[in-house]
């Protein structure tokens, strides 16, 4: 069975086949509309505003180290 979903730009019925690369658009029309949308800030993903952390030497010291970890291409060869 075909699943149907409604095309976030004109709410039109779309067909949620691998065929449709356009998908959950209907067409590239719809999906550069809502492109242009991002691009004007007019879709935003919004989260919560974090209070001011007084971070001291050791908290900055295992953010640094973690980043560094996760980002090996920052550290120089040894």
């Amino acid at each position: 069975m075909t699943s149907l979903v409604s095309c976030p730009t004109c709410k039109n019925q779309v067909a949620w086949l691998p065929e449709n690369e356009y998908r959950p658009f209907c067409s590239k029309r719809c999906q550069l509309i809502d492109l242009g949308e991002w691009a004007d800030e007019g879709h935003k993903i919004s989260q919560p505003i974090q209070e001011n952390i007084d971070l001291n030497e050791e908290m900055l010291d295992a953010l640094e180290e973690q980043f560094l970890q996760q980002n090996k291409f920052f550290v120089e060869p040894e």
